[in-house]
């Protein structure tokens, strides 16, 4: 009986297999919609990655300013996604992606109209993987003008960031038709993840807003001498530099835009280990730099060491080989100390260093792919230690100077504007009390408040 059973339950399991199999074959997944399926995976995750990097920033800003002003810290780096958000999706993504116009601007795809496509990635896929890094523009512009900026001003600038300055220079670098790398006959312009078209961009405005704001009360004394204002909490700063390096690997792989081939999955796998090295080297050459020019080890220049290795090998990621991407990385160390004490000695106040970290080092990674790439980029050649000549380099050199001469002069003209009409900077008594009370009526840390701020219509309570 037993035996009649079990080979009923066996021939029903046969009949099962067979139908499902039958099932199956009419409903196979053909090899390249897996790979659509794949890519439009790898790269909504990265693109998660990249968003998570607007926590990085909010925690690192916040642990290197003053307690008094956390709650406005955090509170714009939240609302500069929200308006870069609204902005990129009605204007930016169209005057970036849209069909060019003698390769300088989009015109069309606005709201994200007509942008549907047939056997690729989804067009709202991308769409999403680039709101993130035109936020990441907005975002660096946030530390250089920290603890006395508007709120209004800050969501203002953000806004016209996101809507037109930095889209157009994606257009420029990124769209595939843009005038410095759009195929034959353009300039070649090559910036794999963004060293310059992102990390520049936002430090380029972030050092004009550094300048047309000028510095902190107390942050220079009346002889000129820079004395220093320190932060609050390392243990923020340190955690948004760990979010921020786990970003990374969202930023710099993710823009790979595929990984459902063997090629495309080799070439992730190398943007990631240079992207790791190159952090690494860039912490020990600003560590040792530091160290031998001040005497001691010094936390935040070596915090914004890793990050200047990051920012350093954003624009070669894919185009050089771990060693190169170790010393790459590792210049970025030192320019990021150097530059900050000659940006003391010019009387700009940066209290993250953004401008360093973004703006100097963005230009080195930028330059150092004309140096060192030793795979062929756009321009279908290699770097000038690499038997390319000097094609790649005078082309990376002609894009810092037309993206730094558009984002500094269009930024430095908004920030004029701005403080001209709705006013740029918090008065002295509202800096002093700190922008938590003055601006939001709240603080960060109530437990360690002397007297809760008074906020009108508030119970007594």
């Amino acid at each position: 009986m037993k035996y009649k059973v079990g080979l009923a339950i066996a021939g029903a399991f046969g009949l099962w297999l067979a139908n499902s199999g039958t099932a199956f074959a009419q409903e196979e997944i053909s090899t390249a919609e897996l790979a659509v399926a794949m890519d439009t995976f790898f790269l909504l995750i990265a693109a998660c990655l990249v968003f998570f990097m607007q926590a990085g920033f909010a925690m690192l800003t916040a642990g290197l300013t003053r307690s008094k002003n956390t709650a406005n810290i955090l509170f714009k780096n939240l609302m500069d996604f929200v308006m870069c958000s609204i902005a990129f999706w009605a204007v930016g993504w169209g005057l970036a992606y849209g069909t060019s116009a003698g390769g300088f601007i989009g015109t069309d795809q606005f709201f994200l109209g007509n942008v549907t496509a047939e056997g690729e990635v989804p067009i709202l896929a991308s769409w999403f993987f680039q709101v993130v890094f035109a936020g990441t523009a907005a975002t660096i512009v946030a530390g250089a003008m920290a603890e006395r900026t508007k709120f209004v001003a800050y969501l203002t600038y953000s806004f016209i960031l996101s809507l037109f300055i930095y889209p157009v220079v994606v257009h420029w670098v990124w769209s595939g038709y843009g005038w410095l790398n759009g195929g034959d006959g353009t300039w070649g312009f090559t910036d794999f993840a963004g060293s310059t078209v992102v990390h520049s961009v936002g430090g380029w405005a972030a050092l004009m807003g550094a300048i047309i704001l000028g510095p902190r009360l107390g942050r220079f004394s009346s002889d000129g001498k820079p004395k220093t204002i320190s932060g609050h909490s390392m243990a923020l700063a340190m955690l948004g530099a760990f979010i921020l390096w786990l970003g990374w690997f969202g930023f710099n792989p993710g823009s790979e835009l595929a990984i459902g081939s063997q090629g495309s999955a080799d070439a992730v796998a190398l943007i990631a280990v240079n992207t790791n090295l190159a952090a690494a080297a860039g912490a020990v050459g600003a560590l040792v730099t530091a160290w031998l020019r001040y005497g001691k080890p010094d936390l935040p220049q070596t915090i914004n060491g890793v990050l200047a290795g990051l920012v350093a090998i954003t624009a070669g990621c894919a185009y050089v080989t771990p060693v190169f991407a170790v010393l790459i990385g590792f210049i970025g160390g030192p320019l990021v100390v150097l530059a900050a004490e000659m940006l003391e000695k010019l009387k700009i106040d940066d209290p993250v260093g953004a401008v360093p970290v973004h703006l100097v080092v963005g230009i080195w990674g930028t330059l150092a792919v004309g140096l060192f790439a030793a795979y062929e980029g756009n321009t279908g050649t290699t770097g000038l230690f690499f038997g390319g000549g000097a094609t790649l380099l005078i082309a990376q050199i002609v894009g810092i100077l037309a993206i730094g001469l558009w984002t500094a002069g269009l930024a430095g003209a908004m920030f004029f504007a701005i403080k001209a009409t709705i006013g740029l900077r918090v008065s002295k008594e509202e800096e002093e009390a700190g922008l938590d009370i003055g601006e939001h009526g709240a603080v960060a840390y109530p437990d360690l408040s002397p007297s809760r701020p008074y906020m009108p219509g508030a119970s007594a309570d």
